[in-house]
């Protein structure tokens, strides 16, 4: 029974994602990309739109409005799982126990996250993800502190100017960041202003600071410069180029590169 439950989640979760994808598509093009039987299909579109996450219409289905913000955040979420929780796992050995941590709100932070819910340690963690701290609800032997401020839905994180206020009364023994990019001059970018300031002021009030980014996102741009990548150590993937471990020794960055399966 719970294999059969387990396989009806997975084609529910097969179904959104391949709608957030491709837009309005008809009901037999879900069928084939799914992998299952028309009439199957069709019960899936009707449990999703009775959970108000789809639309069906002319003769197939959407992603209903007000949804697509939830299925962005669980698409990055799923992108390069593996190499996040390889660096989620050679950044829980940085921890500290009895230290104060702050966690940010990317995708490959919430991994460590995870890892330290499964693993916990005595810890002081603060966060401005609302997606993070849940992944604490009743964890012993923490002290958990959500940052107040604005909402920015699209990665479920606080920001704006009481955010930073409250940032600038805090201290943090350790830092573990992400980042939408990491462009070819050197630096850290973010997709959004609030983002990257409230990223800068994370920064400012840290004593050891840890990116933590998977080896794709090196050598790509987003709009919002952060820092310099030398202000943190790096925390990556064994998939990082031979020409960014170049570049991370010449900008002197020191970097742990996060061993994966069938590479050194």
């Amino acid at each position: 029974m719970k294999e059969l439950l387990g396989a009806k989640v997975e084609r529910l979760d097969a179904i959104r994602s391949h709608l957030y994808a491709h837009g309005f598509s008809t009901s037999q093009a879900i069928a084939d990309a799914v992998g299952t039987s028309l009439a199957t299909i069709r019960r899936d579109l009707l449990i999703l739109e009775q959970n108000g996450a789809i639309d069906r219409v002319h003769g197939g289905a959407r992603i209903a409005d007000g949804s697509s913000v939830e299925m962005a955040f669980q698409e990055r979420e799923k992108r390069h799982l593996a190499e996040k929780r390889a660096i989620a796992t050679a950044a829980y050995d940085l921890l500290r126990p009895r230290s104060a941590i702050f966690l940010d709100a990317g995708t490959t932070v919430l991994q460590l996250a995870r890892l330290i819910r499964i693993n916990p340690m005595p810890l002081r963690i603060f966060t401005n993800g609302l997606t993070v701290a849940q992944e604490f609800l009743n964890i012993a032997h923490m002290e958990i502190t959500l940052l107040g401020g604005q909402l920015r839905n699209e990665n479920a994180s606080i920001v704006g100017p009481q955010a930073e206020a409250m940032l600038n009364t805090l201290w943090f023994d350790q830092l573990f960041l992400g980042a939408s990019a990491i462009g070819a001059d050197g630096a850290i970018y973010s997709v959004d202003s609030a983002e990257a300031s409230v990223n800068r002021c994370m920064l400012a009030r840290s004593a050891n600071r840890f990116v933590l980014v998977d080896s794709s996102k090196f050598g790509t741009m987003a709009t919002h410069k952060v820092a310099p990548l030398n202000s943190a150590r790096v925390v990556t993937d064994a998939r990082l180029t031979p020409h960014w471990r170049k570049e991370l020794g010449n900008l002197g960055v020191d970097a742990v590169l996060a061993p994966m399966e069938g590479k050194t």
